[in-house]
């Protein structure tokens, strides 16, 4: 079998063409676009831009296995921490390491969300139309922990967006999303990154000035 070359040229070109996926949505009254940092803020800046919606951002945190950072043992994003008991169980990782992973990522989690809002208290989500966007779902563990946080905020309406995802992980975000929406559907079992042909890393200060681009101070609630 031949390797097949990248879907997308990078974010912007995936952004774009999500939002082709979602125009029936354009100019919702009640609708908001809620990004995932760092990669998914470039996705939904083109899909907020498309569908003429604002945009937010919704921290989301992987917690890492102690000694292999990059294999995830949960998530957590605001007060809401999912772990997969079945793997921490499997790799004998002791409660104590857990929680010690738990308060880093916090602290990370609280950072970033303070340099990304400026000050600014997130968008209220009650009653809305909720658009939460990715570069990509793999697992889909990361995605269902930010579903999870938004119903938390008793919205109307949850669409959970990503240029790429895997059947399985659709068919998970389904039982937190009202609609699963995706330009590729694949089980290739490609990495998120092989699909783009420009997946590099995207910066703190990316992030901002996209997001500066969509802030109003009116559109935002204190509760």
């Amino acid at each position: 079998m031949g390797v097949h070359p990248p879907a997308f040229l990078d974010r912007v070109d995936a952004g774009r063409r999500l939002a082709q996926k979602l125009l029936a949505y354009t100019g919702h009254p009640h609708g908001v676009v809620l990004a995932l940092p760092r990669g998914g803020v470039v996705i939904g800046a083109e899909v907020a831009r498309a569908l003429h919606l604002p945009l937010d951002v919704l921290v989301v945190r992987k917690l890492g296995v102690p000694e292999q950072p990059e294999l995830a043992m949960g998530a957590i994003s605001g007060s809401k921490v999912e772990l997969w008991r079945g793997l921490i169980e499997e790799l004998g990782i002791t409660p104590s390491e857990v929680a010690l992973v738990i308060e880093r990522e916090a602290q990370e989690l609280r950072r970033r969300e303070q340099r990304y809002r400026s000050g600014l208290p997130p968008l209220d989500l009650e009653g809305k139309l909720v658009i939460v966007v990715d570069d990509g779902v793999a697992t889909g563990a990361t995605m269902r922990v930010a579903l999870r946080v938004v119903q938390q905020h008793k919205p109307a309406y949850v669409i959970a967006a990503a240029p790429v995802m895997s059947p399985e992980s659709a068919a998970l975000l389904e039982k937190d999303a009202n609609l699963v929406v995706s330009v590729i559907l694949s089980d290739e079992g490609r990495s998120v990154g092989a699909w783009y042909r420009d997946f590099s890393q995207v910066s703190d200060e990316e992030v901002i000035t996209l997001l500066a681009q969509f802030r109003s101070p009116p559109n935002h609630s204190a509760n």
